[in-house]
C-alpha cells in the first residue's frame, strides 16, 4: 500500500528511543523527511545516524525538552529552515514515574501533566501553524499523539500515567474539532506493554516491589492481553504511519489502541 507519504515532512517528539524511534524510522521508512528530538544530544544524534542508515531517508536530529515551550518553538523552527514545510506531528514524552494513586502528592501530579499533557499542547500550539499551511498547500496535515491504554484502562500502578494521558484524550478531541476545517486530522494512538525501555523500568519496579521474577510479570502482562504476548515497537509504529498518511484523510478524533487486545471496553 503506498501511504502517500513520500516528502513527507514529519517531527517525532521524544525519538532517541523507544516508540519515539520506531516510530520515526517507520516515517523515514516510508518515505518522509523526519526530524527528531530528544533531551540527550549523544542518543538523539545516535537515534538520527541509525534511522538515516536503515532508510537513507532525510533525517535532523534536534535537542528538545518538550516541557521548555521555547525549546520547542526552536526545534519547530530549525525543522521548517532545514526542510521548508510540515505534514506530520508526532507528539510523545516518556512516561512519569509509577505509583498508585495514594503513594503520590500533588507535585507529582503537576510534573506528570507538564510531560505528558503540556508537552502536547505546546507542541501542537508550535506546529499548527506550518500544519494549516500544509492542508491548505498539499491536502495534508496531521497530528498523532501517542498516549497510552492506560487512558481509557487505568493501571492501578501508573496513577500518574492514567491521570496525564486521560487529559491528552480529552485535548485530542478537542482540538480535532477545532481544525478539522482547516483540513487537519488528529489522532491518538494507545500502546499497551510493548518491549521498550520504559516496560524494562517497570517490571523492575515491579520486581523490588513484590519479589515476582522479570518472566512472571511479563507472563501475568500477556495473559491480560487477547493476544497472549508482549508488543514490539514496529507494531505501533505501523499505525503511526498509517494515520500519518494520505490513506487517513478521513480519520479523526479518534482512539486507536495498540494494544494487543488489552482493552477491554465496549467502546
Amino acid at each position: 500500500m503506498d501511504l502517500g507519504l513520500t516528502d513527507c515532512t514529519a517531527f517525532v517528539a521524544g525519538a532517541s528511543k523507544g516508540l519515539g524511534r520506531a516510530a520515526a524510522r517507520e516515517l523515514a521508512q516510508e518515505g518522509c523527511r523526519v526530524a527528531l528530538c530528544s533531551r540527550d544530544e549523544g542518543r538523539i544524534t545516535k537515534a538520527a545516524t541509525a534511522i538515516e542508515a536503515d532508510t537513507e531517508g532525510e533525517v535532523l536530529p534536534l535537542v528538545c525538552d518538550v516541557t521548555d515551550e521555547e525549546q520547542i518553538n526552536t526545534a519547530i523552527d530549525e525543522t521548517i529552515d532545514a526542510f521548508g514545510d510540515l505534514h506530520v506531528l508526532v507528539t510523545n514524552a516518556g512516561g512519569p514515574p509509577s505509583g498508585a494513586a495514594t503513594e503520590l502528592d500533588p507535585a507529582d501530579y503537576r510534573d506528570a501533566v507538564e510531560l505528558n499533557l503540556m508537552s502536547t499542547i505546546a507542541l501542537c500550539d508550535a506546529a499548527l501553524p506550518h500544519l494549516r499551511t500544509a492542508a491548505a498547500e498539499d491536502d495534508h496535515a496531521r497530528i498523532i499523539m501517542v498516549t497510552s491504554v492506560s487512558a481509557k484502562q487505568p493501571i492501578p500502578t501508573l496513577a500518574l500515567s492514567n491521570t496525564a494521558r486521560a487529559g491528552v484524550q480529552g485535548y485530542a478531541k478537542s482540538l480535532a474539532e477545532d481544525v478539522g476545517p482547516a483540513g487537519i486530522t488528529v489522532n491518538t494512538v494507545l500502546p499497551g506493554y510493548t518491549r521498550t525501555q520504559r516496560l524494562e523500568d517497570l517490571a523492575e519496579d515491579i520486581e523490588d516491589r513484590t519479589g515476582q521474577s522479570r518472566a512472571e510479570v511479563e507472563a501475568g502482562w500477556s495473559e491480560e492481553n487477547a493476544l497472549p504476548r508482549i508488543g514490539e515497537p514496529d507494531e505501533f509504529a505501523a499505525m503511526v504511519a498509517f494515520l500519518a498518511s494520505a490513506r487517513a484523510g478521513y480519520i479523526t478524533g479518534a482512539a486507536f489502541p495498540v494494544d494487543g487486545g488489552r482493552s477491554k471496553h465496549v467502546l
